[in-house]
């Protein structure tokens, strides 16, 4: 192993001598490292740069974006609502083209509900489970036009609630729950609920009082146009859930042929009663929380 002499006598060791001469040669690693950064980082805060809005403005929102991406959704799945309609009335071109005129209604209405919200990044699965909820919910009109097969609409209609809380759930795992996400699903259960109420009624298996069931959310909105403080934000109540998948079942129940008469009038009953209960309840909360 060889050393060095240096000039006052005394021997330097090849490690110090390397040592030095790396640090020597240091800044001029650096000095070329930070060139060939230079030009890429000069990018990047050129291109954050112009996504900045600048000062005293704001970016904005995406609304039409949201509203587009949603309808061309929709739009895809459109095809399914004469598909499913045709399983529970055959081949009748004038039901068929109702149902799929109330869903392409009803699509255009939620894609215009997109605005009065945050825009949506993305459709996201559970969006496009209600959608596809939608789709069961609209091909029911038809059996309003001709009469279908109850068990076909008692199908339809399960599936529709079972798909209800697979939207939910999706939205939870997924980390895409949204105020609108929330609106589209309740729109679309009030829809269910409707439909499910008016083919009950046409089945003649009970009276109009069926109908009660049906329009619980739209009479509660149009109450809230005359009372302001209905249209309060309520907070979120297991027990408003629990009162909905049970208007629904009593509702897919009245559409079989067996239950009538007695049967039939206490099931109505059993779900009037939840139902007043549960809007009571809630009316009252909003009557309190109101200044």
């Amino acid at each position: 192993m060889l050393a060095c002499i240096r000039r006052d006598g005394r021997i330097s060791s090849p490690v110090r001598l390397r040592t030095r001469a790396a640090a020597a040669t240091a800044p001029a690693v650096r000095l070329r490292s930070h060139r060939d950064r230079k030009a890429p980082i000069n990018q990047l805060a050129h291109q954050s740069f112009k996504a900045r809005p600048l000062p005293g403005h704001s970016a904005a929102p995406d609304s039409n974006g949201s509203a587009a991406r949603f309808a061309a959704t929709a739009l895809s799945l459109a095809a399914g609502v004469p598909v499913v309609a045709y399983l529970l009335v055959g081949w009748q071109p004038i039901a068929l083209s109702l149902a799929t005129l109330v869903y392409l209604l009803a699509a255009a209405l939620a894609s215009a509900l997109t605005a009065r919200f945050p825009p949506l990044e993305q459709v996201g699965m559970c969006n496009m489970v209600t959608l596809t909820r939608l789709v069961l919910t609209s091909a029911l009109v038809a059996p309003l036009v001709t009469p279908g097969t109850a068990m076909g609409i008692v199908t339809v209609a399960t599936l529709a609630l079972i798909l209800d809380g697979i939207d939910g759930w999706l939205a939870r795992r997924h980390g895409h729950e949204s105020e609108f996400g929330a609106r589209f699903d309740m729109e679309v259960d009030a829809a269910l609920g409707l439909l499910l109420a008016l083919n009950a009624w046409t089945t003649a298996a009970v009276g109009p009082v069926v109908l009660l069931l049906g329009v619980p959310r739209y009479l509660f909105g149009v109450a809230g146009s005359v009372w302001p403080m209905l249209g309060r934000p309520l907070p979120e109540r297991f027990g408003r859930k629990v009162v909905c998948v049970l208007q629904i079942v009593a509702l897919i129940a009245l559409q079989l042929p067996w239950l009538a008469g007695p049967a039939a009038s206490v099931v109505v009953l059993v779900a009037l009663l939840a139902l007043a209960w549960s809007f009571g309840r809630d009316v009252l909360w909003l009557w309190k929380a109101s200044p």
